[in-house]
């Protein structure tokens, strides 16, 4: 086996096993449908619920803090929050958040039928798909079950009184709107108790996804007291769901710069995080509900998961002295929105290490931005693949010529390579050192066939990287079926053409090595379609595309060569 078939085989190795290391995660088993349950069961688990819940919190709090002593409290009521970027609802239960719908995205399912065959045939023979499409749902930030408290309550635990999450608020507000106004408005909660006062006060900014909570703490006592808060996001996760395989949902946590994820099912007891905790979140894959706390040396978070798979990552802050007849105030920023690495990078916490661009941000980064670049210009982001293909094609351009003319050189040789494998067919050694003499006679580089491969390795997981997790791709389509970059190709049209362009590509390449060999290599576009079937489509744009502008050069090359 010659070095250049040798190293061919490596490099084929390297990537399948970058591959495995950097995309494939362990498979997750299917889903099965949940177990009928009878009516009678069915009352008792909503029975039950609230009492779970509550028994979550208490733990949460531990009986170390003693509870405020409540006064009569009024039936609660919502407070509507209208944005142009969101429409919340904050209830005066907890004075918390009981829904945000983010108005620039829709839920994933919307496809118009499951039947994939009727919008196939569409495809080709122009006929119009008269299947009924599903209703477009805005993304929902808030998942909780009836008992549960809401997000962004904020309880007192460990200090000399505490606030129930479901404790009812009092405001004087109604409706919000911000339609029209990019000035900001605040939304103030206030409950009284016989020892504290606690206010809390969200302010509304129209221009984008961040909140101001300032959660103010009134002694109305003569004595001094210690209050400790915790900012709490709860979130109901289904045990049933699959997990996504290419992103994480559940807590996050940024601690000293270095991002700490959660899995929820392996969150069996309470898993505390921190000090210098720079933010703390819930996330998924495309979206995040994140705290930012204004003190980060002393704050850290705790993160639980009750029996009813109520998950809640709650951000607890340094312990507060309040003298008698003063008060305290405890500052926070919340993102509760896309994750989109310029509007992240603004906050200047780093939350935009949220986006697991993982080794290769260095490459995924800059594609991302010139992506973006020249999205401005050509209002889809599956041409502007294309582009950017064409342009890393160009840049690299000699080098592939470079690497062709080697190949074909190397192509001449071997016969005498045969010759010298025949004439020392005993001594390994000498076959080598003959070999390489042989090279440098020829000035002949037995590397530079390869060296395209090895630099477009980085750059392909870069941009699988940046077509994976940029949001900006989210739903984006190139034409006809490919209505999301960022999902695979639901017919395997662009894969298999794809498959048949790497053929051509291989069929073009000047075969090297024995005839078994060779037939090997011819397997590569069957292994290479295999991976691609379930990849974003954009990736498999990226790819094919790249091949056929290979195909051109190689063309080019040989017809050159020819003359």
């Amino acid at each position: 086996m010659d070095k250049r078939t040798l190293l061919a085989i490596v490099l084929s190795l390297a990537v399948l096993l970058g591959y495995q290391l950097f995309i494939v995660k362990p498979p997750v088993p299917k889903n099965t449908a949940a177990p009928q349950q009878s009516a009678d069961q069915i009352q008792k688990d909503k029975a039950a619920a609230p009492m779970s819940a509550k028994t979550a919190i208490t733990a949460q709090t531990k009986p170390a803090a003693r509870t405020a002593a409540v006064r009569p409290e009024a039936p609660a009521r919502d407070i509507k929050v209208e944005t142009p970027h969101y429409t919340a609802v904050f209830s005066t239960r907890g004075a918390a958040l009981k829904s945000l719908k983010l108005k620039k995205y829709y839920q994933d399912c919307y496809e118009c039928t499951d039947d994939i065959w009727p919008r196939v045939k569409g495809i080709f023979t122009g006929t119009k798909n008269t299947a009924k499409p599903k209703t477009k749902d805005f993304v929902e930030l808030v998942d909780v079950r009836d008992g549960m408290p809401y997000p962004l309550a904020v309880t007192f635990p460990d200090s000399s009184a505490d606030v129930p999450p479901d404790a009812v608020f009092d405001t004087t507000a109604g409706k919000l709107d911000l339609m029209n106004t990019q000035d900001k408005q605040q939304l103030v909660f206030s409950k009284s108790y016989d020892n504290i006062k606690v206010e809390k006060v969200f302010t509304i900014d129209p221009a984008g996804y961040v909140i101001g909570l300032e959660v103010k703490v009134h002694n109305l006592t003569g004595s001094p007291i210690t209050q400790i808060p915790r900012i709490n996001w709860y979130q109901y996760v289904d045990p049933r769901k699959i997990d996504d395989d290419y992103g994480h949902e559940g807590p996050a946590v940024s601690v000293g710069g270095s991002i700490e994820r959660q899995e929820v099912k392996k969150l069996e007891s309470e898993s505390i995080l921190g000090p210098n905790v720079l933010w703390g979140a819930f996330e998924s894959k495309y979206f995040i509900a994140s705290f930012i706390p204004e003190k980060p040396s002393v704050t850290s978070v705790a993160m639980t998961r009750d029996a009813n798979n109520m998950v809640a990552v709650g951000m607890k802050g340094g312990k507060e002295l309040i003298p008698g007849g003063q008060n305290s105030v405890f500052s926070y920023s919340l993102y509760l929105g896309p994750k989109q690495y310029d509007i992240l990078k603004t906050l200047g916490v780093g939350l935009e290490s949220a986006i697991d661009f993982g080794w290769f941000k260095w490459l995924a980064i800059p594609s991302l931005y010139v992506l973006n670049f020249l999205y401005g210009f050509v209002l889809n982001f599956g041409i502007a693949i294309i582009i950017l293909t064409t342009i890393i094609k160009i840049i690299f351009w000699p080098l592939g010529n470079l690497s062709y003319k080697s190949m074909n050189e190397m192509k001449k040789l071997q016969p005498k390579i045969e010759a010298l494998k025949e004439k020392y067919k005993n001594d390994q050694s000498k076959i080598g050192q003959e070999t390489m003499a042989l090279y440098r006679e020829h000035k002949v580089n037995p590397f530079s066939g390869c060296l395209p491969m090895l630099i477009q390795i980085p750059v392909f997981f870069g941009l699988y990287k940046a077509l994976m997790y940029s949001i900006e791709l989210r739903h984006s389509p190139l034409f006809f079926w490919i209505q999301d970059l960022s999902a695979k190709d639901p017919y395997y049209i662009t894969p298999i053409i794809m498959g048949a362009t790497q053929f051509i590509t291989q069929k073009m390449t000047p075969a090297m090595g024995d005839p078994m060999q060779q037939k090997i290599m011819l397997f590569m576009p069957v292994i290479f379609t295999f991976f691609f079937l379930n990849f974003p489509s954009g990736l498999v744009i990226y790819w094919l595309w790249n091949n056929i502008l290979q195909i051109g050069q190689q063309y080019y090359i040989n017809k050159k060569l020819a003359t």
